[in-house]
């Protein structure tokens, strides 16, 4: 890096950088005729105008410094070989890029001084192909071009590469690598920003999103990340703000002066374009702004004296562990176990071998999507056939593959050249399955450059060169193995450990190999072990391997038990035929007795006892037999246990005995209030809650019709929407049901709703109310975030909100203030509809909407339950003369491991017996008048307490700084670095 790059990185840290504006637009209002290009077989090629005109882009660079730009773009948008040899320029690659960096170098002269210098961007445009959209381009390809393009660049004495307005993944990744061994081979190296263009429907043309664009570069050192052209700032805004969440590199924008009209004009004037570009400035979201498509040198000038006002975005990005194929999968706690996919492999799937063999890539393909609707959300793909060449048919399999499914994908092979192509073939960020020390570091050394090169997580199997016994059996040997691989990987070959996903392995318990006696409780111990050591990794297990070998009805039974085990010892990912597992809330005690002797090996022969259980039995898809239950058990069963199989019957039955919502409300609702504790329990997965979504779907579809609807006119319109990142929609459709049986016309705009979408919406319908629904912790906070977005763009309509994760107090302390207008929680969907008729009746409207806001400020008032709130001093009572304390440092220190024991007594006891035990009354009283249930509970508590001080079982860790403070009457202000208020 020079020395002007340097200076360039503390620019962005210290003041926003403004881009100029359109080149396009510029050189469109010149009048230019076939004469300025160099004849008519050139007209159009603006690049071609740095040979022919140099003097009208040199005016062009000039104007936009004189308006103040810190930042020029070189006349080089369509400048690779690709877009210029449709104009047989081919040949002029490298001239036509080096000139257009000279002349911007050339103009940068004359504005900039030393106090105040001005950079070259090399702008690098998509060109008019992209791998996954238009094909008829390789990755090769691409990356030759923009590695001819870089060159010229460098040549020509471009400060920056601009890799801009790009549509597709593949090909931005071919172009970083088509631009690493330019500078290679030139011996100098560029600070290079990735721009990309978000369309309106939210994502780039080839499918990603702005999260998944990132987490496919994020490997990278950029100079920056952002966005450009497609939308005008309107439809930047989400998109934008995820980014600044997000990004560990300083953030772009440089948005289109709105969308073009009918005669394909941008009409954005300089005064609304500020106006509207001034939020992302004003929240701290950007680091470097500017203008596209329509923007001019007056737009530029009010953009500089816009940024003079801001400070500069601050990254603060928070580390974790993200796949990504089209859609983005992070691997978090509450995820766990996520699935993988175990089908679209040779190795373990006959069918799916005999169609690779016969040529039928389409159907085996469509063994994957299956398996994704099935529940997987990462696909395993092993084309490792030793009879044929494993490089053709991976690579063929995944140009099929790659268009039918959306989940990130773990490519299973063992030779890394297989594994290049197939990163060639990913959009986003793979895994690569995967390395070990069998061989020493050989495959470390193989396979990390490949990490590094194409960005993708690792999985690591616990193996090592010890010849007899490599392949770890005991916790401990998994434990040794994993740590030595972990230092190896982060402090020799440089991979993130978020990045690393540790392999315990699972061996066949059920053989009579006496190597594999008690293997399964190993396993499970060896997952805790890694987890409590290295816990910003991950761990995955091939889980079917533990039951090889056993009665193929066991089979499924001991997966599941074995499975539940290790997700409660932290297991994050798990390599399974999802369909095929047993539920395993559903498995009788005395088969769960049989499947755990044989994991942790007690007994005299629990081989012996279960296989002779199972021998002769076959495996049933349901096991459950509900007929002896009554009724209304029968129908909540059906949801427990994601079974449609005789639904409907039932359903038809106790139609007969309740009214359609009143079944709803009761047996259904009662069997996914079960659903939610069995999950929060490790008792169900993921996948088999989407079955019982899906079950309750099928219920409340049959139940739809036999609703009563009112009679009355259409009351009012309501629109619907799950908010961005939450794909639960079950309360939501229930709620669209009722509503609609009601007299209000319902239109639902589904799930993963970007706030933009919901103003397009409110703005075409112009709905009476607007209800918001989420499932997940973090969709609460989304609300907020939407309910800012509604307010930016002017929304005034009352919104209705509910969802597990909300609360009356939430709503009120933080999504009502964020809005500025009504908003009102609904605890249920017939107490949304109470509210929904108040709201839209004129007659009931301001006194329904005065008790909600009043109740709210009643709730933003009231007190935290625990703390006791002295009375306020006044002013003769305050202290003047307490030194003020002098901190140690400014900085943020992290506590690991924080001892349990000084935690413990300031537990709420309030919230522990009260709200969460459900014990009435004062605790320490009730204990001092004798009362039993409160000393079983004190019991309980304290037996609780002491397994997790003996066990470790649960690690405390804290964050903590120290801020500069000062009151302000009854407010305290905290300060930061630059002595802004935080």
């Amino acid at each position: 890096m020079t020395a002007r790059t340097d200076r360039l990185r503390a620019l962005l840290a210290e003041r926003i950088l403004v881009l100029d504006g359109a080149t396009g637009t510029y050189l469109q209002g010149r009048d230019l005729g076939p004469g300025d290009f160099g004849g008519e077989a050139y007209e159009g090629c603006n690049e071609h105008l740095v040979l022919t005109r140099p003097d009208v882009v040199r005016e062009m660079h000039e104007g936009y410094l004189a308006a103040g730009a810190d930042i020029v773009e070189t006349n080089t948008f369509g400048g690779t070989r690709i877009p210029l040899a449709e104009y047989g320029l081919a040949h002029k690659v490298r001239q036509i890029n080096a000139t257009a960096a000279r002349l911007a170098r050339a103009a940068c002269a004359k504005f900039e001084t030393p106090e105040r210098p001005r950079f070259v961007a090399g702008s690098m445009g998509p060109g008019t192909k992209t791998i996954s959209v238009t094909g008829g381009i390789t990755f090769d390809e691409v990356a030759a071009a923009f590695a001819e393009q870089t060159v010229g660049l460098v040549e020509g004495g471009a400060d920056i590469l601009f890799l801009e307005t790009q549509q597709d993944t593949l090909n931005v990744k071919a172009a970083l690598l088509g631009i690493d061994r330019a500078f290679a081979e030139a011996g100098r190296v560029l600070p290079v920003v990735l721009s990309v263009s978000i369309e309106t429907m939210g994502t780039m043309l080839a499918g990603q999103s702005i999260e998944a664009v990132y987490v496919s570069v994020a490997h990278r050192d950029l100079l920056a990340i952002g966005m450009n052209c497609a939308t005008g700032p309107d439809f930047m805004t989400d998109h934008l703000r995820t980014l600044a969440q997000l990004s560990r590199f300083p953030v772009s924008c440089f948005p289109n002066a709105g969308l073009p009209d009918e005669e394909g004009r941008y009409n954005e004037t300089p005064e609304l374009f500020v106006r509207k570009v001034e939020r992302f400035l004003a929240e701290g979201w950007v680091n470097i702004i500017g203008g596209c498509c329509g923007t001019t040198a007056e737009h530029v000038r009010a953009l500089v004296e816009l940024a003079s006002r801001y400070r500069p975005r601050t990254a603060a990005p928070v580390r974790r562990t993200v796949v990504s194929g089209i859609e983005v999968l992070p691997i978090e706690d509450d995820r766990r176990p996520v699935i993988v996919g175990e089908r679209t492999n040779v190795i373990g799937s006959r069918k799916f071998k005999e169609l690779v063999i016969g040529g039928d890539l389409d159907q085996a393909a469509e063994i994957g999507r299956r398996q994704v609707r099935g529940g997987a959300q990462v696909l395993d793909v092993c084309l490792a056939n030793p009879d044929r060449e494993e490089l053709a048919d991976m690579t063929a399999f995944l140009d099929v593959l790659t268009r039918k499914v959306k989940v990130p994908l773990m490519l299973d092979s063992t030779d890394h050249r297989v594994l290049e192509q197939a990163l060639e073939r990913c959009q986003g960020k793979a895994i690569v399955n995967s390395i070990n020390l069998e061989d020493g570091e050989e495959r470390f050394e193989k396979v990390g450059p490949l990490i590094h090169r194409y960005g993708a997580a690792v999985v690591v199997g616990c193996i090592d060169e010890d010849k007899a016994r490599g392949m770890a059996v005991t916790r401990e040997r998994k434990l040794q193995i994993a740590e030595r691989s972990y230092r190896l990987l982060t402090e020799k070959y440089g991979v993130a450990e978020e990045d690393i996903i540790f392999d315990a392995l699972v061996f066949p318990v059920g053989t009579g190999d006496q190597n594999y006696v008690g293997a399964g409780a190993e396993t499970v111990e060896g997952v805790r072990l890694i987890k409590e050591a290295l816990p910003r990794t991950k761990t995955i297990l091939g889980i079917s391997n533990v039951s090889f070998g056993l009665p193929a009805a066991g089979r499924e039974i001991l997966n599941s038990v074995f499975l539940y085990h290790c997700v409660k010892a932290g297991l994050d990912l798990a390599i399974v035929n999802a369909e095929k597992l047993e539920r395993y809330p559903s498995i009788p005690e005395e088969e769960r007795r049989l499947a755990e002797d044989l994991i942790h090996w007690r007994g005299d022969d629990p081989v012996a006892a279960f296989a002779a259980h199972f021998r002769g039995k076959t495996a049933v898809a349901k096991r459950s037999d509900r007929s002896a239950l009554p009724l209304d058990e029968r129908l909540a069963r059906y949801i427990i246990e994601g079974s449609k199989d005789g639904l409907v019957e039932d359903l038809a039955e106790k139609r007969t005995q309740a009214k359609p919502l009143e079944i709803i409300n009761g047996p259904l609702m009662a069997g996914m209030d079960e659903v939610g504790r069995l999950f929060n329990d490790n008792e169900l997965i993921v996948a088999e809650v989407l079955q019982s979504a899906e079950a309750m779907k099928a219920a409340v579809a049959y139940l739809e019709p036999f609703m009563e609807k009112t009679e009355s006119a259409t009351k009012g319109k309501v629109i619907l929407a799950t908010v961005k990142g939450d794909v639960h929609d079950i309360g939501k459709n229930l709620v669209e049901i009722i509503l609609a049986n009601n007299g209000f016309r319902v239109v639902n705009l589904g799930i993963k709703v970007p706030p933009e979408d919901l103003i397009a919406a409110f703005r075409a319908h112009r709905p009476d109310l607007i209800g918001l629904s989420g499932l997940l912790v973090k969709s609460a906070q989304q609300m907020v975030v939407t309910a800012e977005d509604l307010r930016a763009a002017g929304v005034r309509c009352p919104v209705l909100v509910g969802g597990a994760a909300l609360s009356a107090k939430f709503t009120a302390a933080k999504i009502a203030p964020a809005y500025g207008e009504l908003v009102c929680y609904a605890n249920d969907a017939m107490q949304g509809l109470d509210l929904a008729n108040k709201l839209v009746d004129g007659r009931t409207r301001e006194a329904a909407a005065a008790e909600v806001q009043a109740a709210q400020a009643r709730l933003r008032e009231a007190p935290a339950p625990a703390a006791k709130r002295a009375a306020p001093a006044v002013a003769s009572l305050i202290r003047h003369d307490q030194p003020i304390p002098t901190p140690p440092d400014l900085k943020r220190h992290v506590l690991d491991r924080f001892p349990l024991e000084e935690i413990f007594p300031y537990l709420n006891p309030a919230m522990l017996y009260g709200k969460h035990l459900g014990l009435r009354g004062n605790l320490e009283a009730l204990l001092a008048a004798g009362d039993e249930k409160a000393r079983r509970l004190r019991e309980r508590v304290a037996a609780v307490e002491n397994e997790l001080l003996a066990t470790g079982a649960m690690e405390a860790r804290a964050v903590y700084k120290f801020f500069p403070a000062q009151s302000e009457g009854e407010t305290i202000c905290l300060y930061g670095p630059d002595r802004r208020v935080l």
